[in-house]
């Protein structure tokens, strides 16, 4: 498992401690049970979320210490 202090906002530019996880799927690039992985501080939860939500790429947030094992 991965040390919460060492997950690392995704955010361009942030470089604060993430708290959240955005699982997200590109369906034209990856099997439909695919989940890759975008870090997200409390600060960038939201703009992060909605750039993923407003493509339809978004499939559910998490919190940090609760990325399920198959994802990245």
């Amino acid at each position: 498992m991965v040390p919460p202090d060492s997950l690392v906002c995704s955010a361009k530019g942030c470089r604060d401690t993430a708290t959240w996880a955005h699982l997200w799927n590109n369906p034209k690039l990856h099997t439909p049970d695919r989940r890759k992985v975008w870090l997200a501080c409390d600060d960038h939860r939201t703009s992060l979320g909605e750039f993923l939500s407003v493509r339809g790429f978004l499939v559910e947030t998490v919190a940090a210490d609760a990325i399920p094992e198959t994802a990245g």
